[in-house]
Formats: C-alpha cells, sequence, structure tokens
C-alpha cells in the first residue's frame, strides 16, 4: 500500500486516538494527523509513540479559516490528503425547554458546521487527486432521538443527510462519503453515567453491552480504505443492534 495522508478531527479523546491506532497500524506507511482544540494530552503522548508519522496540530472545526490553514499546512508538507474522519463533537444535553441558546448554536457548530467546513476545505485537494475518503462520525442519536437531546441529535441527523447529499455530488470524482452512527461506546460520557444509569442503557442494547472505540474504529478503517471504493454515501450503526 502506497502512503497514505490522514486526518482526524476531535483525536483526544477515547474513540479519536482508537481511530489514529487502527490507521497507524494498518500500514507503516500511514502518516496521520491528530486535531486537538482544547486538551491535547493523550494525542501528544500518541504523536511521541510514533515520531514522524504522527502530527498533532491545533484545530477549532467552527472556523473555516482554521481548517484552510490545517489542509494548507498538511499538503505543504505531504503534496496530497488522502482521508478525512469528522470525529470532533459535543454534547450538551437538556430538555429543550431549559436549553439556552448558547448550547443550541455551540452544539451544532462543532458537530454540523465543523463537518461542513471540514469537507469543504479537503475538496479541493480530493478532487485534485482524483480520489479520497471522508468519514463523518454521527451517532445512533440521529436515527433514533432522545429526550434531552434535540441540539445534539438535530445536528448529527444533519451530518448523516450532508454525507448522503456530498456522496452524490463527488462519486464520480473518486471521492467516498459516509457516516457511522456509534451507539453507546466506552467513552468518557459513558463514564460519566452512575450504576443505576448504566444498567439501565445496557437494557436496551440485545448485546447487553457497550461498545468498544475500537470496534468503531475499525469500521472506520474499512470505509477509508482504497478498498471500499464503491461504498458511498452509506450510514453504518454500530449499536449492538438496538435500531
Amino acid at each position: 500500500m502506497s502512503v497514505r495522508v490522514i486526518l482526524v478531527t476531535g483525536a483526544n479523546g477515547e474513540l479519536g486516538l482508537a481511530i489514529v491506532r487502527a490507521f497507524l497500524n494498518e500500514s507503516p506507511d500511514n502518516v496521520v494527523w491528530l486535531t486537538v482544540n482544547r486538551r491535547r494530552d493523550h494525542a501528544d503522548a500518541l504523536a511521541a509513540e510514533h515520531a514522524a508519522r504522527c502530527h498533532v496540530i491545533v484545530l477549532d472545526v467552527t472556523q473555516a479559516a482554521a481548517w484552510k490553514l490545517a489542509v494548507e499546512q498538511i499538503q505543504a508538507q505531504h503534496g496530497r490528503l488522502d482521508v478525512l474522519v469528522n470525529n470532533a463533537g459535543v454534547h450538551q444535553d437538556a430538555l429543550l425547554a431549559m436549553m439556552t441558546p448558547e448550547s443550541w448554536r455551540e452544539v451544532l457548530a462543532v458537530n454540523l458546521d465543523g463537518v461542513f467546513h471540514g469537507c469543504q476545505a479537503v475538496m479541493p485537494a480530493m478532487i485534485s487527486q482524483r480520489g479520497g475518503r471522508i468519514v463523518n462520525i454521527a451517532s445512533l442519536s440521529a436515527l433514533l432521538s432522545p429526550a434531552g437531546q434535540t441540539n445534539y441529535a438535530a445536528a448529527k441527523a444533519g451530518v448523516v443527510a450532508l454525507t448522503q447529499s456530498l456522496a452524490k455530488e463527488v462519486a464520480r470524482l473518486g471521492v467516498t462519503v459516509n457516516a457511522i452512527c456509534p451507539g453507546y461506546v466506552e467513552t468518557a460520557a459513558l463514564a460519566a453515567m452512575d450504576e443505576t444509569e448504566r444498567k439501565r442503557a445496557q437494557q436496551q442494547i440485545p448485546m447487553r453491552r457497550f461498545g468498544r472505540p475500537e470496534e468503531v474504529a475499525v469500521a472506520v478503517r474499512f470505509l477509508a480504505c482504497p478498498e471500499a471504493g464503491y461504498i458511498t454515501g452509506s450510514v453504518l450503526k454500530i449499536d449492538g443492534g438496538i435500531l
């Protein structure tokens, strides 16, 4: 497999780190750029383990200008950009009646606007290469929206629709665009649950367990591989059978 350059956003959390590791393990020729915003300790530690193959870059995904600079930096160093994984996301759960306008706007800005800006920023590079892979991390909340997540569910449903529309726009150019909808996955968000909440959540899952970040990462890696060139506009749920 030839050298591939991969950009993964939101790479300081459990899922982002698992995705980065999946690409690093896929091939010794892969070069992965990790984006962070506020925290970067875990991303820096992983990059230190894989010097020259792993780079950390600060990126506010809500800012189009920041995306432009990041993509320009990557292209200046490698001359190409093959894969974008839009993984950055935030939660600010609340009942709609109690939700602040600021909470609505921030969740939409990071989870939906960030995907828009990212896809738009990499389009010139991927179109000129006549090839590329975009994998957008949505959520099961986009398909089975729970109470208390009107902002998050709306944003992730938007990611699904954006994915399917963009996939049609660039299908003839060798660029694929797919979305993944994880259900309950062992991340910091689940760690915040108390034992009663965890048991109640597990009862909703036919497999009676939560997913692992690595189980999502392997699906991301597959959708981004060269052999998955006939898969585009797909929405893959990884939820233990909930839906």
